[in-house]
């Protein structure tokens, strides 16, 4: 059969835009698929895989249910396949097409081909119902159920719904999505924020959010102006309460959120809020802890929850922020666990002046950020939370080791270790690559080492990715096919992105050679120019593109790696990453050859 033939050209505009007639002309649309890429995790686990569909006219973004992911996990579903679209919903979310595939069947007699035609991103000319090619999709998917009893929960929880409040159904937090509707859930509110206030040109307002929590999985919801008076007094920390919507759902904005949930909340005019009259069989807090030793393996701004003894209690100390001259209150508390190693908590405002508790008290930190400046430290973030003496086991199980051993024990801190092996506390040692291979470092356990190496060979394919522009996120951002590039992340577009480096590049020693992954930072200092201004040479001058590369060539550096097992599909390997690289220093390493040569002399 001939590929182009086989597709079901102008499927995907029928789908959207007259989606009555979609079941008639198209019961079984074929297309090709254009892109497979995986997700970030999502709160409940398990793979999700985001595509682009095309039906040789006309492509669309889509996102694959869970329970269709075999067909990725056995290798069939690849970019360039054909697939027939057995089950699907069609969604219009701010304007921005999107297809969810429920079942699909990889046409394994086509292959992969290249792709078919010259298709472009399919507009809307109507406002979209949510549809499965004619059937209700709460009906369609309770179908499904029954035919596929190995569903996974997420999707089971979309049908079932045991539970009901006034005749409605209770969703668990993890099925909720902006695909979702007509929804109430059950939940606990386990951390309710001050009101924040700001004054721009543009107007003034006010917010609060809290977190919300289930047996399923926790989110964030967020309550503005009105919704806020309306909110606030009513949502008390540590009760349960019934939400229904109108409320909603939208991609979490993860800088403002400790919460590993890919959606928060955000409630409306008419959001119903009732506190429920049974306050039980709802958890009372969800914790995900990071042992104190294992922090010196957490890169940077990475979000954790840690628990450990109160060792020290510091003064209170005022700082100005440098952005608006603000005073700010912080109190510095240092905490210890059974790994044998210390870490600094910083705590402010209100939490560090209220602050009373007394040294050997059990305490658990929900959402602190970790830095590591100076070694690793944290910091409990605005929406995080702190517990003293919680009733949970690994609060009894370190109160237990401190009674018995930890008040004699001496403790590591991370302090100076920016520059250690893991957590064991040994220093970076200098390699050669041949002993990197043969001591097969990171095998085991991921460890840092140094290395100095000379680049023979950078890869040009890919050496960079679209960037979101905005401050502090590097999400890759996506081509929206007008001009704009969205980020998901952020949830806005921007007219261009903003080039980061992922390099891949071959190192040589007198030993060996070996290949190295690096980021944006270390670009930079291979390359000797942004990712920016190198995609613009590709773009207008390609003889002074390929001299870059050639420029690069041979540079000799010293670099600080990290060697990690990672998972390439189904087999595994080593993956050396650069933490770090730095031109030489030519007098200090000739000084240190020549105290080498002086100390042989002596010697012999």
């Amino acid at each position: 059969m001939d590929a182009a033939s086989a597709l079901s050209q102008g499927a995907l505009d029928v789908i959207f835009n007259d989606p009555d007639k979609a079941g008639k002309m198209f019961p079984v649309p074929v297309m090709q698929c254009l892109q497979v890429k995986q997700m970030a995790p999502s709160a409940q686990g398990g793979d999700r895989y985001r595509l682009v569909m095309s039906d040789g006219r006309h492509y669309v973004q889509t996102m694959l249910a869970t329970q269709a992911n075999s067909a990725v996990h056995d290798g069939k579903l690849v970019r360039g396949c054909f697939v027939r679209v057995k089950q699907y919903t069609p969604n219009n979310l701010k304007g921005k097409n999107i297809l969810v595939i429920l079942e699909l069947e990889v046409i394994e007699a086509l292959g992969v081909q290249e792709k078919v035609g010259e298709p472009v991103a399919v507009d809307s000319r109507a406002p979209q119902e949510t549809t499965i090619a004619g059937n209700d999709f709460y009906g369609a998917k309770k179908e499904e159920e029954e035919q596929k009893p190995n569903v996974q929960k997420q999707e089971q929880s979309m049908t079932s719904r045991p539970a009901t409040h006034g005749g409605a159904n209770i969703y668990p937090i993890e099925a909720l999505s902006p695909l979702a509707f007509k929804w109430t859930i059950k939940a606990r509110v386990t951390v309710k924020s001050e009101i924040k206030t700001w004054h721009k040109a543009t107007g003034e307002g006010k917010l609060f959010s809290v977190n919300l929590l289930d047996e399923s999985g926790e989110i964030k919801a967020t309550g503005f102006n009105d919704q806020c008076d309306a909110f606030y007094d009513l949502l008390q920390e540590g009760s349960v309460y019934y939400i229904s919507t109108p409320c909603r759902v939208t991609l979490a904005k993860k800088q403002f959120s400790n919460l590993p949930n890919d959606y928060e909340m955000v409630f409306e005019r008419d959001t119903v809020v009732e506190k429920a009259e049974d306050q039980t069989n709802v958890p009372q807090m969800r914790f995900n802890f990071c042992s104190i030793q294992e922090l010196q393996s957490v890169e940077k701004d990475n979000t954790v929850d840690v628990i450990g003894v109160l060792k020290e209690v510091g003064e209170i100390n005022e700082i100005t922020s440098k952005k608006d001259g603000r005073p700010f209150q912080k109190r510095d508390l240092t905490i210890v666990d059974d790994t044998s190693y210390s870490v600094r908590v910083t705590i402010w405002g209100k939490t560090a002046n209220s602050f009373d508790s007394a040294p050997e008290s059990v305490i658990a930190f929900k959402g602190t950020k970790v830095s590591d400046f100076n070694g690793k430290s944290l910091s409990l973030l605005s929406s995080g939370t702190m517990s003293i003496d919680p009733d949970i086991p690994d609060a009894h199980r370190l109160k237990g080791w401190y009674d018995s051993a930890g008040r004699t024990d001496t403790f590591t801190t991370h302090q100076n270790m920016s520059s250690m092996s893991g957590a064991t506390g040994r220093k970076d040692e200098m390699k050669t690559i041949s002993q990197v291979k043969d001591e097969n470092l990171g095998m085991d356990t991921q460890a840092y080492y140094s290395l100095k190496a000379t680049i023979v060979f950078i890869k040009q394919d890919n050496f960079c990715y679209p960037a979101c522009s905005s401050q502090g996120c590097s999400k890759k951002v996506t081509s929206m096919g007008d001009g704009t590039w969205h980020c998901e992340r952020c949830n806005v577009s921007h007219e261009k992105p903003d080039y980061r480096y992922i390099l891949s590049l071959n190192v040589a020693d007198h030993t060996s050679h070996q290949w190295l992954s690096c980021f944006d930072d270390t670009g930079r200092i291979i390359m000797g120019q942004s990712a920016n201004e190198l995609m613009e040479l590709k773009e207008n001058d390609e003889a002074k593109f390929m001299l870059a590369f050639e420029m690069a060539n041979c540079k000799k550096l010293n670099f600080r790696c990290r060697a990690k097992m990672d998972n390439f599909g189904e087999t595994q390997k080593i993956r050396y990453q650069v933490m770090s690289a730095s031109l030489p220093d030519f007098k200090s390493e000739g000084d240190a050859l020549a105290e080498m040569i002086k100390q042989y002399e002596i010697s012999s």
